[in-house]
């Protein structure tokens, strides 16, 4: 099912116009044969001047209703911005924290957004752009489901003249005027470095499991090239790695399974891509009577309480304000004619574009305090049943 929010920011006035009135005068009986000529001369005045006013108001009127018509064309070419989420299952930033975000910067930046989500399908994803298209967008923003199918949705906006917004994942091939997202190379040498801490920083011989994300995913590639690159040098030994199609959670579970029973158990820790799979890698180590140190991304709710369990080790927090505000504020631009201000460019193997590059932060247990601090979770559902751990790791609760 497709849930659709409409965010309309800003005042509408309404202008009322005041109308005068005429004071009438009479005339007495006794009034001679050339004052009643003079007055009738005057109503013959009044006539005309009445006549010259309906005339000139008939004249306001139809330039009122061109202005009308024309500011109605105006606004059905580029008065809102639509954004297209990928999913709900993958993780629940896009529905937690990213639609909420969008949202508010919408309201905030005073302009009109429409906001939903594909859940997953690559058909529904191409079917709400064109309603948005059809509807009036002047901007469109999507979250990927894979490059090529991003990319067709991206030309035929292009082609009704909407501008495109690559929101977190890149369109390899797409036509993309300015790419939102996160530095996701860092966030994989983040996690990279972070499963040599986790695993005490002399890590030669040490044996891991590699989980990446989704294969169709760009974002995924940059996020396996940083932690690669991190761990090349160390001594760690990957015993066994897969892909996950689609991020599926409980797809990523089974395929662990399958590569830890490959392994015959003998891990020392697993560097997983995000916080959703991570809890799938951990919850098949719980029944396989294990406890090996993991790592994750997106500091959600359950991979920061993972950490405060001692379940995971780390996770990689991403304040999705920064992007959220960065593409509403790349939108506003667009709209109004402008170039967006970016920090960098990317190639998209179309060519390089201007890219709005926001940072990230590595969250080990004694930094699960800085996300709670920022708002991003809620502390009293962090917290639940783990106050001491909060306390310890400095969470105000």
């Amino acid at each position: 099912m497709t849930r659709t929010v409409v965010v309309m920011a800003g005042a509408l006035s309404l202008v009322a116009s005041a109308c005068g009135s005429d004071d009438d005068s009479g005339s007495s009986d006794s009034e001679t044969e050339t004052e009643g000529s003079e007055a009738a001369a005057d109503d013959s005045g009044d006539e005309a001047a009445t006549d010259d006013t309906a005339a000139a108001d008939d004249a306001e009127g139809d330039d009122a209703a061109a202005d009308e018509e024309g500011g109605d064309e105006a606004a059905a070419g580029g008065g809102k911005a639509g954004f297209i989420l990928p999913d709900s299952a993958s993780s629940v930033r896009w529905e937690s924290f990213d639609r909420p975000l969008i949202e508010q910067a919408c309201a905030d930046a005073g302009i009109e957004c429409v906001i939903q989500n594909a859940e997953g399908d690559k058909n529904e994803m191409a079917t709400i752009a064109d309603q948005m298209i059809a509807e009036g967008v002047g901007v469109l923003a999507i979250v990927n489901l894979d490059s090529e199918s991003g990319a067709a949705i991206q030309e035929k906006a292009a082609a009704a003249g909407v501008a495109n917004i690559d929101y977190d994942r890149l369109t390899l091939g797409g036509s993309a005027d300015v790419y939102v997202s996160f530095d996701n190379v860092a966030v994989g040498t983040a996690q990279g470095e972070g499963i040599i801490e986790c695993m005490g920083g002399d890590v030669e011989g040490k044996k891991i499991i590699q989980l990446h994300g989704s294969p169709t995913d760009n974002n995924a590639t940059l996020f396996k090239q940083g932690y690669q690159d991190a761990i090349a040098d160390s001594g760690i030994e990957t015993v066994g790695e897969e892909a996950v199609p689609d991020w599926d959670n409980a797809q990523g579970g089974v395929i662990f399974e399958q590569l830890l029973t490959a392994a015959n158990g003998e891990i020392d820790g697993v560097l997983v891509a995000n916080d959703g799979l991570s809890l799938a890698a951990q919850s098949v180590l719980a029944d396989s009577g294990l406890q090996v140190p993991t790592t994750g991304q997106d500091a959600t709710l359950e991979g920061l309480r993972a950490i405060l369990e001692g379940n995971q080790c780390m996770t990689v927090y991403k304040p999705v304000i920064e992007e959220a505000t960065g593409a509403v504020t790349a939108a506003a631009a667009l709209l109004a004619g402008e170039a967006p201000d970016t920090d960098a460019t990317i190639d998209n193997e179309n060519g390089e574009i201007p890219y709005i590059q926001a940072e990230v932060q590595p969250i080990f247990f004694d930094d699960v305090k800085i996300p709670a601090a920022d708002g991003f979770v809620d502390v009293a559902e962090l917290c639940a049943g783990l106050e001491d751990a909060c306390t310890e790791a400095g969470v105000e609760q």
